[in-house]
């Protein structure tokens, strides 16, 4: 692989021809035209891969180290990038500019979603930005699972970040509910689930404030 369009962001010491080697990609989803695809992927870090500027704007993927993450996730050397995860991973940008692309790739500290296009080309520069997929009810990477210490009871945003959760500040937030640090607890990764009762869902507090009013107004107008 020559070294134009390299990204020397995802190369150990700035070697194109040295790619990182990873673990566990997956969440590989297709929605097919004819020829076309639209696949859907969360890539692990290190991703072993790399980007190039598309020329009248937009980024492609320009090479994919065999067995890597972003292989083992089924992206191709050629594929249009569409989207990245955001800085925070609440959002996903258009893939426009190499640079910007590579600084949000960069930004986000664990895996990154990719929306890329296969067999068809899309001007980027129309696309709108979107919310990220809900982490809720989605599997984890290898990784994640490692990393996986706490889980919103709010939204369900399973915490897999690689600063541990306890040394978060006390204003840190749900990036997915914007819920408080308190409204997190403790995640079980082999069962899938909170460790412990935890803080009950905001929801369930309002319905069991409201139930109780309610009781009480009865007991209140019966005794008159």
């Amino acid at each position: 692989m020559g070294r134009r369009g390299c990204s020397d962001f995802f190369m150990p010491n700035n070697n194109c021809s040295n790619l990182i080697n990873g673990r566990t990609g997956l969440q590989v989803t297709a929605r097919t035209a004819g020829a076309a695809k639209t696949i859907e992927v969360e890539v692990d870090k290190p991703l072993g891969l790399t980007l190039g500027q598309k020329s009248g704007g937009g980024v492609v993927i320009t090479g994919v180290e065999g067995g890597g993450n972003a292989a083992k996730a089924g992206l191709k050397t050629g594929d249009q990038v569409l989207y990245t995860s955001s800085f925070f991973g609440d959002e996903l940008w258009p893939a426009d500019k190499l640079g910007f692309t590579k600084t949000a790739i960069q930004a986000k500290p664990d895996s990154i979603y990719f929306v890329v296009s296969r067999g068809a080309e899309v001007d980027v520069k129309r696309l709108p930005k979107r919310p990220a997929p809900p982490r809720f009810g989605r599997k984890l990477t290898e990784t994640q699972k490692a990393r996986a210490t706490h889980i919103c009871i709010d939204c369900g945003f399973i915490y897999t970040l690689q600063k541990p959760f306890d040394d978060q500040p006390d204003a840190y937030v749900c990036p997915q509910c914007r819920a408080p640090k308190k409204r997190f607890t403790r995640y079980d990764v082999n069962t899938g689930r909170a460790v412990g009762g935890g803080l009950p869902p905001i929801g369930v507090i309002i319905g069991l404030v409201a139930g109780i009013g309610g009781i009480g107004a009865l007991l209140v107008y019966g005794l008159q």
